[in-house]
Order: structure tokens, then C-alpha cells, then sequence
């Protein structure tokens, strides 16, 4: 990514017009958020679930796809959930791991990943009851039902009814890029008692090397030392993983694990990102 772009404060005036007047097009969709904006904040006043799975049911009306960032186009749909899929398979997913997707959305990665899975070891969880009826019909589309995936509502990050030391992979694309950062913690605090020793949790976000800032309370943008600071308070290792950048979607991953103390009080990660970007289990 460009430094300019990283360093963009996206809520402030000047910014706004400039993009205004670059795509004269998108003002009228921006007006619409806007008003949403403000009837949902002063209803849903500090519940960010509550606001945004309303933001949910509003652009799941409109269209599934582009609910979870598709866009209009199901060939877009299909190249976004196509490319997570291969980078979590060059980095190891294999058929025996039991997989915890947050934000599975209508499965535009999930439909792959339950594939690539065995029956029942895929789990996904959303917060929007009108995009999992999304979910169901992609399973039904793509003839996946003898996988047994698991489709739930979730109405906080605290995964108290999913067991301990579970999953192998835990994987969310574009959660918390809408999040913001009370939601991201609530996360932390809590998956590493889901993630099994060597397991991982990938995660991407909106970058900024600028000041940290939101946009209509749906996008946030985070430094990546804010995110890998919080994940250390929590006793998790985080790295920023270099090998998605390559990939055209914009936004940044980074990589979770247990973090585990050794002798001389260093922290060391159960995976350690290799000179090819694969995973290396129990760095030294």
C-alpha cells in the first residue's frame, strides 16, 4: 500500500471533498450511509452490535453480495472469498482442522472453506440473522448440506458457548475493519481459550499510519502497533503478516497465536512467519 494512502484520515472534510469531487457518482450513496448514520446512532446509542447488525439488515435487503463487501458483482464475490481461501490453504488449512470463522457472512469464503473441511469441522458466526439466511443459501446453491457445517448468531466476541482449545484455524475477514476497538478487544480476551496450542488466528483490518480514525461508525482504521499492543495485553503474540500484502484487497492481515514466556522472560509465538510467508509451529 502507499504511504499517502496509509497516512489518509478519511473523516476529515478536506479528504471528503476531494473524493467527492474525484467520483461525483458516489455522493448520493454516501448521503444515503449518512443519514442511516444518524437515525441507527441515536437508536443503537453505544451498542455497536446493535448498530451495525442494523447496518447488516439494511445492505443485505439491497443485496447479500454486497452486504459483505462484494460489491454488485457475484464475479467480485467469488474472487474475494476464492483469494482467502488460497492464502489460509498455503498456509496449512488442512481437511482435519477444525475451522471458527467470525463474520462467515453469506460464506463467500466459507462455501470453500466448508469444502476443503470434514463434516462438521467448519463453524461460523455473524452477527446478522439476514445474512446467515444468506449463509443457508449458498450451502443449498453449492450442495454443501453433507458437510455439516455450523451456521450461529453471535451477539458479542466472548465465544462462551464454543468449547476450550477447539480450533485449529480461527479466521475473520473484514470484522474488524467495522469495529471498533472495545469490540476488537473483547476478541482478544477470549480466543486464545478457543484456539488450540499451535492453532492461529488471522484477521485483517483497515491500515493507517496516520492518525487512527472511523467513517460513519461502519469502517475504522488502526495502527498496527495499536492492534499488536492489545493482543500482548491479552497474552497473545501477534504478526503482521508481509506475505498478504501482495494480495489487491487493501487491507492489512496480521496473525495471532499463543504467546508463550520463555526462560529468559522473552515471548516467543507458537508460529513464527518463515523468509516464503508459510508458518513455521514452535519457533525457537
Amino acid at each position: 500500500m502507499g504511504s499517502s494512502r496509509l497516512s489518509r484520515n478519511r473523516k476529515a472534510l478536506l479528504h471528503k471533498v476531494r473524493y467527492a469531487l474525484r467520483h461525483p457518482g458516489r455522493v448520493p450513496a454516501y448521503v444515503r450511509r449518512s443519514a442511516r448514520d444518524a437515525v441507527l446512532r441515536v437508536k443503537f446509542r453505544g451498542d455497536h452490535v446493535g448498530y451495525y447488525r442494523a447496518v447488516m439488515a439494511s445492505d443485505a435487503a439491497r443485496s447479500a453480495e454486497a452486504a459483505v463487501g462484494g460489491g454488485p458483482s457475484v464475479k467480485r464475490w467469488t474472487w474475494i472469498g476464492q483469494m482467502q481461501f488460497d492464502y489460509l490453504v498455503e498456509h496449512g488449512l488442512a481437511p482435519g482442522h477444525r475451522m471458527l470463522e467470525i463474520g462467515c457472512g453469506n460464506l463467500r469464503a466459507g462455501r470453500l472453506f466448508i469444502d476443503h473441511l470434514e463434516p462438521g469441522h467448519y463453524y461460523g458466526i455473524d452477527i446478522s440473522p439476514d445474512i446467515l439466511i444468506a449463509a443457508k443459501h449458498t450451502l443449498v446453491r453449492y450442495g454443501l448440506q453433507p458437510k455439516l457445517p455450523y451456521l450461529t448468531v453471535a451477539d458479542n466476541l466472548t465465544f462462551d458457548f464454543l468449547p476450550d482449545a477447539h480450533f485449529d484455524v480461527v479466521h475473520a475477514h473484514s470484522v474488524f475493519s467495522h469495529s471498533p476497538l472495545h469490540v476488537i478487544e473483547e476478541c482478544f480476551a477470549h480466543i486464545g481459550r478457543v484456539l488450540k496450542p499451535g492453532g492461529f488466528f488471522d484477521f485483517t483490518f483497515d491500515r493507517t499510519e496516520g492518525e487512527e480514525h472511523q467513517v460513519l461508525h461502519e469502517d475504522f482504521y488502526y495502527r498496527t502497533e495499536t492492534l499488536v499492543g492489545l493482543a500482548s495485553k491479552h497474552g497473545l503474540a501477534a504478526t503482521f503478516m508481509e506475505d498478504w500484502e501482495s494480495r489487491p484487497h487493501g487491507q492489512s492481515k496480521i496473525r495471532i497465536t499463543h504467546a508463550e514466556v520463555r526462560a529468559d522472560g522473552r515471548v516467543k509465538a507458537d508460529g513464527q512467519v518463515k523468509a516464503d510467508g508459510r508458518v513455521k509451529a514452535d519457533a525457537p
